[in-house]
This record gives structure tokens, sequence and C-alpha cells, in this order.
């Protein structure tokens, strides 16, 4: 209650939203405030968030679904079939998607090859967040997790939509991945 948010609205999501379903991607270590971003900018979008089928797991599920999202459980470890059938479902079902791209066990801002799959197998636009903290508290954790301060200002960047084109090869499907990557770097710098 006591954070002060800013908004770059780079997309028009939040005067002009899209129809149709989105892959919101942000970096893992940032999540704290996004269920708020998610009520509070774009209150008429449904979807669900990936999380892990762990406990901790569990936890961001129950906090989802008071916020009004569902969940897909999986990860690259566990249930990574299951999971990429169950996003690509949501999405083609109107819904958008939630992905840490670099979660759940990292490496740290490196955006593994799922999100891409997804994109390509619905063609809906990656929608990438960038959130920062003018101050915060950094967990001892493998992402560096970020709290805010109390009375902090969250700078929130809603980057431009961007498609990812189908690829032929291995090199050119790690070129969508690395120009991905570069685009949330660079909005959550």
């Amino acid at each position: 209650m006591t954070l002060r948010f800013r908004i770059d609205d780079r997309a028009g999501i939040v005067g002009n939203p899209p129809q149709g379903s989105l892959i919101w991607i942000f970096w893992h270590n940032r999540v704290f405030t996004v269920p708020y971003i998610y009520r509070k900018f774009l209150p008429d979008r449904r979807g669900a968030v990936l999380t892990s089928p762990s406990r901790d797991g569990e936890i961001i599920a129950q906090v989802m679904r008071r916020f009004g999202a569902g969940a897909v459980r999986g990860s690259s470890n566990k249930r990574p079939a299951a999971a990429l059938r169950e996003l690509v479902g949501w999405v083609k079902g109107g819904n958008d998607i939630v992905i840490t791209p670099d979660g759940p066990r990292g490496p740290v801002y490196k955006l593994q090859p799922g999100v891409i799959k997804v994109a390509q197998l619905t063609a809906a636009p990656v929608f990438p967040v960038g959130v920062r903290y003018s101050k915060c508290f950094r967990l001892k954790s493998w992402d560096g997790f970020m709290i805010p301060w109390p009375f902090t200002r969250v700078d929130v960047v809603f980057g431009d939509f961007y498609t990812v084109p189908r690829t032929r090869d291995d090199a050119s499907f790690e070129a969508e991945r690395e120009k991905l990557e570069s685009l949330l770097k660079q909005i959550a710098a």
C-alpha cells in the first residue's frame, strides 16, 4: 500500500488493450509486485502463471488465485511436456499466460527456451514487463530475489509486444532466444 508505481506503457496496453492472448515475461527476482500490477493496471485480463510443482510453487499458485489468475504447474525440470501443453491450451482458450523465463532455478537473467516454444506454437505475442525498485532488500537466493522497501518507487515498463517467428534450425531458434533475452534485459535494467 505504500509503494508508488510509475508506468511506462510502451505497448499501449493500459489505454488500448489487445483482444488476443499475451505471453507475459519478466525476471524471476522481480515477481513480488507483479500480481498487484496485474490487477491494478490490467484488471480485465485473465490468465495463468507457470509455477513449479514444488511446495514453493503451491504458495505462488495460491497467491495468484487470490488475484484471479490460474496456475499451470510444471517447469523445465518437472512435467515440462505437460506444462507446455497446458500453457498452449490456456493461450488457445483466449487467456494470457505468465512465465518467468529464468526460473525456477536460473541462471538469473538467462531466458530459457520454453517461452520461445510456447510463442511459436501459439503465435501469441510476447509481452515483456520490466520492474525496477528504487530501494529493495535482496534475498540470498539464486536470483537475488527483490522485496521493495516501504515507500519505494516501482518503475514498471510494459514493453512492446514481440511476435516470435517460426525458426528452421537450432541456430535461428537460439538467435530468437537471445533477441528476446536482450529485449527483457533492456527494459528491466
